[in-house]
């Protein structure tokens, strides 16, 4: 294991099922196997491509904050990400390469979203009008799929994260 930038990483092989890549993070942060069960798995976007790139802007250190509809969490069941909610995230092609940790959630609409937090998702030019068109977009592509439509007031879950641990490919 190496330390770099206060973030320890292990080398792996690369083709690890998820729950081999959660039991090596469990073993390396030394906490026990019932912890696994905790852990959810999660990938950003909606396509493989879009799941790549956002997954690139984590691992850079330049996303560190993400935002979902309210009304996709109803209409799956899901549970609200909670401050120390852990998440492995999957590439596009479905391959864990780190795990993230929520560190703050609000609820809040779409046209208070601030440029504070536009900057801390990472993408584009960082500015608000970007954001705002990138996701107004994406919205409005993924909404209509659950009997919903893109609105400035719809409520989004606002999420910032730490990347606490992530795969190191060594040098060849």
């Amino acid at each position: 294991m190496t330390e770099a930038n206060g973030l320890r990483r292990s080398y792996l092989r690369v083709n690890m099922t998820v729950q081999e890549y959660i039991l090596t993070y469990l073993k390396w942060a030394g906490l026990d196997v019932s912890e696994s069960k905790s852990i959810i798995t999660d990938k950003f976007g909606d396509s493989p491509e879009l799941a790549d790139e956002l997954l690139d802007l984590i691992l850079a250190g330049k996303k560190t904050a993400t935002c979902s509809s309210v009304w996709e969490y109803q209409e799956e069941g899901s549970e609200i990400p909670f401050v120390g909610m852990r998440s492995v995230i999957l590439n596009g092609s479905d391959e864990p390469k780190c795990i993230i940790e929520t560190t703050e959630v609000t609820i809040r609409k779409f046209a208070e979203v601030d440029t504070d937090f536009a900057a801390e998702e990472g993408e584009g030019d960082k500015t608000l009008n970007y954001w705002r068109e990138a996701h107004r977009r994406f919205f409005s592509r993924t909404l209509p799929k659950i009997g919903r439509e893109f609105s400035e007031n719809m409520p989004l879950v606002c999420e910032r994260f730490k990347v606490i641990y992530k795969v190191a490919i060594p040098a060849e």
